[in-house]
């Protein structure tokens, strides 16, 4: 059972964590060129997408730490201080994206004119709230992808080496 349970947990790391880290480090270049460009429907297209791949990812992302708590139990290492550690960044880097990264997409998929709409309805891509986005805002939005790719490197790196283990991995 516990080779099944970590085969769950790497494959749903993988799918789901994986697509996330992309995704999100590809948002700020692409809203920063849809911002430039706020007549392009195909950036326009390209930021709601990646933005949109990052929430649903995300919500899948919620199995890797649920099937990790069930293959620590069933080897036994709950108590282990790299798998408390790497709990911990994982509970830092759920924040991260939560709290920033998600927000701060959002914040400049709003403030990116929905140029297909603009197309449909003929009214011209007018500045809007697009005026009040800086490429700061993309900055500090890829500034926060970073260290949530960080942290989940990390996390990795402790899942491989698992410092302390008898296990001579």
């Amino acid at each position: 059972m516990t080779k099944f349970l970590l085969a769950v947990h790497v494959i749903a790391a993988i799918v789901a964590i994986g697509p996330v880290t992309v995704a999100a480090s590809m948002f700020p270049p692409a809203a920063r060129r849809a911002l430039a460009a706020p007549d392009d429907v195909r950036a326009d297209g390209t930021v709601r997408l990646l933005h949109r791949i990052c929430q649903v990812y995300a919500a899948v992302g919620i199995a890797v730490p649920v099937f990790g708590f069930f293959t620590a139990s069933a080897m036994g290492v709950l108590g282990d201080a790299w798998l408390i550690v790497s709990i911990a960044l994982t509970v830092v880097a759920a924040i991260v994206l939560v709290v920033l990264v998600l927000p701060g997409q959002e914040v400049l998929v709003e403030g990116v004119p929905d140029a297909d709409a603009d197309a449909r309805t003929g009214t011209g891509s007018g500045q809007g709230s697009v005026g009040t986005m800086t490429r700061e805002a993309t900055v500090r939005l890829a500034m926060f992808t970073g260290i949530f790719n960080l942290l989940w490197a990390t996390v990795t790196v402790l899942m491989i080496v698992r410092p302390g283990s008898t296990t001579g991995a």
